[in-house]
């Protein structure tokens, strides 16, 4: 725990430092391929989505103990038993600790009540679960309820989107860390709706609901880092850093931060996830910690990776950012000046051979005035010439008066 803490105190003061900035298109490369993952699932496979979107029948069979068995048991006898719309059924179970009870819920297509197929899909459930069929109860639901739930969805998402998009606007007065922000935002989503495409799993209501939370999650800690950039570069003419290099010190800054907040939340929904999956079965709880676990994750990542390096991509070609950009490199030229030694090999050249336009008519090199065409740099990399004396140095007699000394007042003549 102290090397970690030690390591978390050299990322914050510079010490130790993560090229995340520098390293963007490898970034860029990684998420474009889950992205291309996540559109192709959507694309060739699509989302299941559950009843209350596609509208269909609903049948509860309450039983004493449920299992595996018998929910395959189930789910073979109606893909055999010739009814259309209970060939692909969804077969679930669930156990309600309060009134220690369990059932098994069984999801088909649309079924007339009360038809031949309906009884008929009664029947098979009674004999497999070995109950009678008043303990069967079903209900038809129609997608029409589903269908207000997208459309609500879809305003508030808009609505959502555009005061996110003028909040960071105004807060931080700077129309590109909305961009960022929105960006890194539409990454997850997008790679939060692919897992459900590529896994499987059931959307439901509560499954939107859990879009809606990862929406929050993601933007506050990308809210957090461009609010330490915004510090960092706050100052950029007077720094000795370039803008890029400001915002990668302020990633490692907030590094630790993000990940301890993120395991904080994540473990607790990764606790909920594998409750409600592997013991309590289907259940809304389910459908929304599975939604809430892959949006943080992919929150805090595209928090570092994606929105910090984007925004100092957009920002490259402001003409403060080339200038701090061109001052922070001719800084570090100068403080380096053995960066311009080549390495020795055995066939290197004495001295370097002047061109033409440098060489008299004797063979004797010309002296060079200012600026020439022949013009090499100097050894300190300054990029400038001292100009030929015009007269020879003397003291100076400006206004014959004193001139300030470090002698003391007492030693003075």
């Amino acid at each position: 725990m102290g090397a970690f803490s030690r390591i978390g105190n050299q990322l914050y003061t510079g010490q130790r430092s993560i090229d995340f900035v520098g390293r963007k298109w490898l970034w860029y490369a990684a998420s474009g391929v889950i992205l291309v993952a996540a559109v192709l699932g959507l694309t060739v496979r699509g989302l299941n989505l559950g009843i209350e979107f596609k509208g269909g029948n609903s049948y509860t069979v309450q039983v004493a103990t449920s299992s595996q068995s018998v929910v395959d048991k189930i789910r073979n006898d109606l893909n055999g038993s010739g009814i259309a719309a209970a060939a692909t059924p969804t077969v679930t179970t669930a156990y309600n600790p309060v009134s220690n009870k369990a059932s098994i819920l069984v999801e088909t297509r649309t079924i007339p009540s009360g038809s031949a197929d309906d009884l008929k899909v009664q029947s098979i459930l009674a004999a497999d679960a070995g109950v009678d069929a008043n303990q069967i109860s079903s209900s038809t639901v129609g997608k029409s309820w589903g269908t207000q739930v997208l459309h609500k969805m879809e305003w508030g998402l808009g609505v959502f989107l555009v005061l996110v998009a003028l909040f960071i606007w105004a807060y931080f007065r700077e129309w590109k860390m909305s961009a960022a922000a929105l960006l890194a935002l539409a990454h997850d989503v997008v790679i939060t709706v692919g897992v459900y495409a590529l896994s499987g799993f059931e959307v439901t209501p509560a499954t939107v609901t859990g879009f809606l939370t990862i929406l929050g999650f993601s933007l506050y800690d990308t809210v957090v880092v461009f609010d330490k950039v915004r510090e960092n570069t706050k100052n950029l003419r007077a720094s000795r850093q370039s803008y890029a290099g400001a915002a990668n010190l302020a990633l490692n800054q907030t590094l630790v931060r993000s990940i301890n907040t993120s395991l904080v939340a994540l473990l607790p929904v990764a606790a909920i996830l594998v409750t409600s999956t592997l013991l309590l079965g289907a259940s809304s709880l389910k459908d929304i910690s599975l939604a809430l676990f892959v949006g943080m994750a992919a929150g805090t990542y595209s928090s570092i990776f994606i929105a910090t390096p984007f925004l100092v991509h957009i920002k490259s070609g402001e003409k403060l950012v080339k200038e701090a950009a061109r001052r922070a490199n001719a800084r570090a030229k100068k403080d380096d000046k053995y960066a311009a030694v080549p390495v020795f090999t055995e066939d290197m050249a004495i001295e370097e051979p002047l061109d033409a336009d440098m060489i008299g008519d004797e063979g004797d090199p010309i002296p060079t005035q200012g600026h020439t065409p022949g013009y090499r740099p100097t050894g300190d990399l300054s990029g400038r010439t001292t100009p030929e004396s015009k007269s020879p140095v003397r003291d100076s007699g400006a206004a014959g008066r004193p001139q300030p000394n470090r002698t003391s007042r007492s030693k003075r003549k």
